[in-house]
């Protein structure tokens, strides 16, 4: 029996919702904007999106290489070696940044950017979002919560500011909420009955609140 895979029907939201946030990944597994600037690799960013697109609408949308370069833009050779290229190889390429040449640091090229897009995907995918949206959904939440009725939740996002996620191990929380009482426990000690990985501010919120009920508060 033959089993036809078709594409499904593009939703516009989901798409550049999706997009934007492995765009984002790609910036932070480069080192972020201010490391782009340094090496005078501002002109990335438009092959970095494109590559970005072309492999979510590859992977989500099951879209051809046809159908992909003339949503996107680009040839279809292009398209190709986006969705071919080695995410190995492209980090290995931005690893060793201070050896590229003058050309490649003006242009990005194809396959270095399909492979960090390629990856930046799979991360996202996994839950480990890029670490500026991470923070800005730290300072939102923290907004939000200050009309709660969990002052402890404000607390601890005010003090997690530019905690790195995901978070692996009690040690790093146990440093930027040292000091703190969290309902009668001290942080270090609720930091120490989480479970991990916790990979962004509103699974921690959750995780310290369920240690909290299981402690009776």
């Amino acid at each position: 029996m033959v089993v036809l895979i078709t594409s499904k029907p593009v939703d516009e939201h989901d798409l550049e919702q999706l997009v934007g946030r492995v765009f984002f990944k790609a910036i932070d597994l480069l080192g972020g904007l201010h490391k782009l600037a340094e090496y005078r690799t501002l002109t990335w960013l438009p092959s970095l999106a494109r590559a970005a697109f072309a492999i979510v609408l590859r992977e989500e949308y099951l879209k051809t290489e046809e159908e992909i370069a003339e949503i996107v833009g680009l040839t279809r050779n292009t398209v190709r070696n986006i969705l071919r290229a080695d995410p190995n190889a492209a980090m290995f390429k931005i690893e060793h940044m201070d050896e590229l040449t003058k050309e490649e640091k003006k242009e990005l090229r194809v396959h270095t950017a399909g492979g960090v897009a390629k990856l930046a995907y799979k991360l996202v995918k996994e839950g480990e979002e890029a670490q500026t949206l991470l923070e800005f959904c730290r300072e939102m939440s923290a907004k939000a919560v200050q009309v709660c009725e969990a002052p402890w939740a404000y607390t601890v996002l005010k003090h997690t500011k530019g905690l790195k996620y995901p978070v692996e191990s009690p040690d790093a929380l146990k440093e930027k909420l040292s000091g703190i009482t969290i309902k009668g426990h001290s942080a270090e000690e609720v930091a120490e009955g989480l479970v991990y990985p916790i990979k962004n501010p509103a699974q921690l919120l959750h995780e310290i609140k369920e240690y909290l009920q299981m402690k009776g508060e």
